[in-house]
């Protein structure tokens, strides 16, 4: 039985992502269906077509916390049939995409609203608080996935935890 050179772990010989940390075996090879002995040798060995086929879990994950776009990585993990049965994966990608989604209120919804009460100095200090609580958490997130040796262990923030949490349980279903 192969081992994956990531993890460690034990794998089939015919699978193509270790069933532990999500890295690709090289083992697997290019496939000679599907895409063409012309396409897997233009693009390499190990081609499959897919473009997030080659990203492993923590950094899919990763991706899904890049400050200002990292929600282009979050809807492509959500989108990719590679990642569609990895369920820490996807609640990561749906808490970037929350994360992403409080930063737009913060910029669209309270920083216009500031030539309305721009004289106030408690405004802008709640305003410049909200920005930087955003970024602080899209940075907490990318330390703290990139640290996680535990595939199954996930830290969740405060609400947009509970909903991401809720979006994969819903997308289980």
């Amino acid at each position: 039985m192969p081992f994956c050179p990531q993890c460690g772990a034990g794998v089939e010989a015919s699978h193509q992502f270790c069933a532990k940390c999500g890295g690709r075996q090289p083992s697997a090879g290019a496939s000679p269906g599907g895409m063409g002995g012309f396409a897997a040798a233009a693009h390499g060995p190990g081609f499959q077509g897919d473009f997030a086929g080659g990203l492993s879990n923590r950094h899919a994950a990763l991706l899904c916390y890049i400050p200002m776009v990292g929600w282009i990585a979050a809807i492509v993990v959500l989108a990719s049939e590679r990642f569609r049965r990895e369920t820490q994966v996807r609640f990561h990608a749906f808490q970037g995409l929350y994360l992403f989604v409080a930063w737009l209120m913060v910029e669209w919804v309270v920083s216009p609203s500031r030539f309305l009460f721009d004289d106030l100095p408690l405004y802008r200090l709640v305003t410049h608080g909200l920005q930087l609580l955003v970024l602080f958490a899209w940075i907490f997130m990318m330390i703290k996935v990139s640290q996680d040796h535990n595939v199954d262990q996930t830290y969740k923030l405060p609400i947009i935890g509970e909903l991401a949490e809720r979006s994969v349980c819903e997308q289980r279903t």
